[in-house]
């Protein structure tokens, strides 16, 4: 059986999304992070960077969400997660990697500033341009990204659930999501899904 490990909010949140959208049995262990859970001897084994989402298979440990996500849309095809055309799976690997490589690095600068600098003034610089930042990232999105009604067009896909995580970052980063009317009906188009309201729910217990 898969297990997932997760940590309420963060990025994990997608491959939760998308492993419940599957239709899979799988175990999910929650990691507290203010008790600091990714760092303790037993995670550190199964991930050594000490982070969010890790996916124990039969294989090995996956980690890095657009490479799990990849995993679960073609470990269960049924499911239809991603499309199988080669030019079509790397657009969604492209969109998950603009997620992955910029708009969570964005976001990081707010919350993790002290991985680029250990000058407090340049970490308050980092955060003062969080909110510039996260909406440049998502006016792209907006503009040029997001098909619509689903990320890829009219088929839903892991990259719908990325997304979503994601969006659900921009209020604390300071930027109103109704800015982006295209991404705030896609959040509630998700938001509508039943499995996402089941990973909700277990992100917020």
């Amino acid at each position: 059986m898969l297990k997932l490990y997760f940590a309420p909010g963060t990025c994990a949140m997608a491959v939760h999304i998308a492993l419940e959208e599957a239709g899979t049995d799988y175990e999910a262990v929650r990691l507290d992070f203010a008790s600091h859970d990714q760092k303790r001897p037993e995670f550190l084994a199964i991930n050594p960077k000490a982070r969010v989402p890790a996916l124990v298979t039969a294989q090995g440990v996956l980690t890095e969400t657009p490479a799990i996500l990849a995993f679960v849309a073609q470990s269960f095809p049924a499911a239809a997660l991603a499309p199988t055309e080669p030019f079509a799976f790397a657009r969604a690997q492209a969109f998950n990697g603009y997620l992955c490589a910029t708009v969570h690095v964005a976001h990081a600068h707010r919350v993790r500033g002290t991985r680029w600098t250990d000058d407090p003034a340049a970490v308050e610089a980092l955060k003062h341009k969080v909110p510039q930042n996260m909406a440049d990232c998502f006016a792209l999105i907006e503009r040029d990204m997001l098909v619509g009604p689903w990320v890829l067009g009219p088929n839903y896909s892991v990259c719908d659930a990325y997304l979503f995580t994601i969006t659900r970052w921009l209020a604390s980063d300071g930027v109103d999501v109704a800015r982006f009317p295209g991404v705030q009906a896609h959040a509630q188009r998700m938001a509508a899904r039943p499995a996402v309201q089941k990973v909700l729910a277990l992100h917020a217990a």
